[in-house]
C-alpha cells in the first residue's frame, strides 16, 4: 500500500498532485539557495506572526513550500513521497489538494493564535499530517474492513506524534492542527460507501 513501486514516469502520471507539490518544494528550495533572491523569498514566504498580524495574510500558505534545510526538506518530501499517492488515489486530485491545502493553511493559522507574536515558522510538516489524519478517518470509518491499513497507518501517526512532542525545535501546534484538519475533512469524504467502492477497486 505505501511501497511506491512505479517508475518516475509512471509516478508522475497516477500521482500529479504529488508530483507537483513535491516539485514545488524542490525548486523553492533551490531558488532559496541563490544569492540574494533566496533571502528574498525567505523573508517574504516564512510564517511569521508578527508580520501576519500586519495584514500579510499569505503567510498562511507560504511556509509550507520553504524548510530550514535539506534534511527538512528531504524527510518532509519523502513522507509526501511515501504516503500521499495512496491518498491521492483514493480521494482524486482535487479533494486530495484540498486536504493538503487546508491542513497546512490551519496549521499557520493555529500557530498565529496559539504561538507568541514573535513566533516564526517554516516547512510542509502541517499538510503533510493533515494526510495522516485523513488517513485516520478512513482507519475510523472502516478500520475493520480494512485492517492492513488500520497496522500500518495507526502506529505511524502515534509515532509521528510522538515525535512531535520530543523532537527539538518543532511546531507542536502546526503538526496537531495539521492532523486535526486533515482528520475532520477526511470525516466528510470517506463515507462508507466509498470505502466498499476503493476496497472493491483494490
Amino acid at each position: 500500500m505505501f511501497i511506491r513501486t512505479e517508475s518516475f514516469k509512471q509516478y508522475l502520471r497516477l500521482y500529479p498532485v504529488v508530483s507537483t507539490l513535491i516539485a514545488l518544494n524542490l525548486l523553492v528550495y533551490v531558488l532559496g539557495l541563490l544569492p540574494l533572491l533566496g533571502d528574498w523569498l525567505y523573508f517574504y514566504g516564512v510564517g511569521s506572526n508578527f508580520y501576519i498580524a500586519e495584514g500579510q495574510w499569505w503567510r498562511f500558505i507560504t511556509p509550507m513550500f520553504l524548510h530550514g534545510g535539506l534534511m527538512h526538506l528531504l524527510f518532509n518530501m519523502f513522507s509526501l513521497f511515501l504516503f500521499g499517492p495512496e491518498l491521492e488515489r483514493l480521494t482524486g486530485k482535487v479533494r486530495f489538494i484540498t486536504i493538503y491545502l487546508l491542513a497546512g493553511f490551519f496549521a499557520s493559522a493555529a500557530t498565529y493564535f496559539l504561538q507568541p507574536l514573535d513566533y516564526a515558522h517554516v516547512g510542509a510538516s502541517g499538510a503533510i499530517f493533515g494526510v495522516f489524519g485523513a488517513f485516520g478517518a478512513l482507519v475510523y470509518y472502516g478500520g475493520r474492513a480494512l485492517p492492513q491499513l488500520k497496522q500500518i497507518i495507526l502506529p505511524i501517526i502515534v509515532i509521528s506524534i510522538v515525535m512531535t512532542f520530543l523532537t527539538p525545535n518543532v511546531n507542536v501546534t502546526a503538526h496537531i492542527a495539521g492532523m486535526i484538519t486533515g482528520f475532520l475533512i477526511g470525516l466528510s469524504y470517506f463515507h462508507p460507501k466509498r470505502i466498499v467502492s476503493w476496497r472493491a477497486k483494490k
